[in-house]
Parts: C-alpha cells; structure tokens; sequence
C-alpha cells in the first residue's frame, strides 16, 4: 500500500516544548542540522538525490527564519527559506530516492517555509505577524490572532469500470501522451466522499460506487494532502470538458504497458501517489 503508512521518525515535538529558549538550545548543539529551502520548493542533495544535504548552521540563530522542523533520533533538524546556492532537487524527481526519514523532512520542510512566505501578514486585521513555536505558528503583532500551518486536502481517485479498467486522463497544460487518474481539491464545507463524488462528475462526467480509502500522501507543492481513493462505476466511456482536461478514457493493462512500453503513454512520476495506485493496479492489488 502506501509508503505513507507507516509512523514518521520525525518527532515534530508537542507546542508546549517549543520555547524560544529551548529551540536556541537545540541550534546550538553540535549535531544541529540545517535543510536549506528555495523560493521554487527546492532542496539541496547529495549521492545522485538519495540523500539530502543537512550541514551543521554556522550562523547566528534567527527565530523568524529558522523554523525547527523537530528530532530525528535526537538530532535537531532546522529549516530555512535559502537563495539558490547551486543544484537543486525536488520532491517531484528525487522524493522516491529518499530514505523515508529524509522524504518527511524535505516534505516538512518545504511545506513549512511555503507557509511562511505568504504568512507575513495577519489575514484578520492586516497587521505584520512574527514567528512563534520554533516555526510551527505565527502570532500578529497588532491584533494577536495566532496562526498555524495550513494544511489543504485534495483527493486523487482510481476509478475502475466493469472490466477492471482504469481511467487515465490528461491535463491541457501536460505535454501529449502524459495522463493520470484524477485529482481535485476539496470545497469549504465538503467531506472527503463528497469532493470525490463531485469532482470526478465534474471532470469526466462520471458517476461512482464502492468508494473506498486507499491512502494519503503529504504533497507540498505549495502544501497540500492527497487523499486516495479506488471507485468502481458502471459507465465505459467518459466526457471531459476540453478545458482543464482534453482526453481522458478507460485503459486495459494490456493497453497500459504497450503504450508505455513504445513511448506513446507516459504515467505519473514514480514519488506520487498517483503513480503508487497505478502500480497497485497493474500489479492486480489495487483493492
């Protein structure tokens, strides 16, 4: 099932513990690392991407910029919104190279500083916010409100007509012959189901039974949750709206592995969810 599934080895550390004394304790200890973060969600590696590059910080602690991304195994792990300062990863190409602790730090980390690049300012009154909780929140200066990272759903779902076959659908903005399952983002007041229901309606008009919860996957890109879902329905052909997606149609394994096979079909990128279910269905597991 899902890489996700498993407990993290990051210890994200309780709210309580997080003093402004304690965090600078933790800077300052000899085995603090540092995951330095652009603009683009990017991240520094090393070995080919396989592991990330976290140097000790060699510069005086900054609390509204240094954001605690928590321990692994007791080592202080930090984050910081950096200038590119030569080649960079992301967790779209390398994120499946990861050892599974270092795929929650990059995650975490990116998500968090994608947080604090737009939570400069108080969303209630307007007022400048500062940077509390090692980085886990933000309290305005001028009314007090406290804020917390955001976290958005979104749901991808692998839908399965009555001959077993899977919905791949391709997006305008997406170079010919790339397709995927499909995915969208939940609206205020729906439940996970709901969006579901809507979403796959709206996009290739078609109707479901036998939802079923399969897995999530943290996706900061700016920062979001993938919650997957499998689906059966009785339709055989869908209809998409030639706007957001232009093709879209149901695929044997059969099809699925020639077209891969001579280049006319390519699948999601192997560290996506999406990618994860395709394989689960062409390996027959998809349940």
């Amino acid at each position: 099932m899902s890489i996700w599934g498993l407990g993290s080895e990051l210890d994200r550390v309780p709210e309580h513990r997080r003093n402004s004394e304690w965090v600078h304790q933790l800077w300052q200890q000899e085995n603090a690392r540092l995951l330095k973060v652009t603009e683009a969600g990017e991240f520094y590696s090393c070995e080919e991407g396989r592991r990330l590059r976290l140097p000790k910080p060699f510069v005086a602690f900054d609390p509204q910029r240094h954001y605690l991304l928590g321990l692994v195994a007791d080592v202080p792990v930090f984050t910081v919104l950096s200038l590119p300062e030569g080649e960079t990863s992301s967790l779209r190409t390398v994120g499946h190279q990861l050892e599974e602790r270092e795929r929650d730090l990059a995650t975490a980390a990116v998500a968090l500083v994608n947080w604090h690049r737009q939570g400069s300012f108080c969303p209630v009154c307007g007022g400048t916010t500062r940077v509390v909780n090692g980085g886990f929140g933000r309290v305005c200066e001028k009314c007090g409100e406290q804020l917390f990272p955001r976290t958005d759903p979104a749901v991808i779902v692998a839908i399965l007509d009555a001959r077993d076959r899977l919905l791949l659908a391709r997006q305008s903005t997406w170079p010919k012959g790339r397709a995927s399952i499909l995915a969208g983002f939940v609206e205020v007041g729906e439940s996970l189901e709901q969006a579901v229901h809507r979403e796959m309606l709206e996009e290739a008009d078609v109707e479901l039974t036998d939802l079923r919860y399969w897995g999530s996957q943290p996706w900061p890109m700016p920062r979001s949750l993938m919650v997957g879902f499998t689906a059966r329905t009785e339709a055989d052909r869908v209809s998409v709206d030639g706007e957001e997606l232009v093709e879209g149609r149901f695929w044997s394994r059969e099809e699925v592995r020639a077209a891969v096979a001579e280049g006319s079909l390519v699948l999601p990128m192997s560290s996506s969810i999406a990618s994860r279910m395709v394989a689960a269905w062409l390996d027959g597991e998809l349940a």
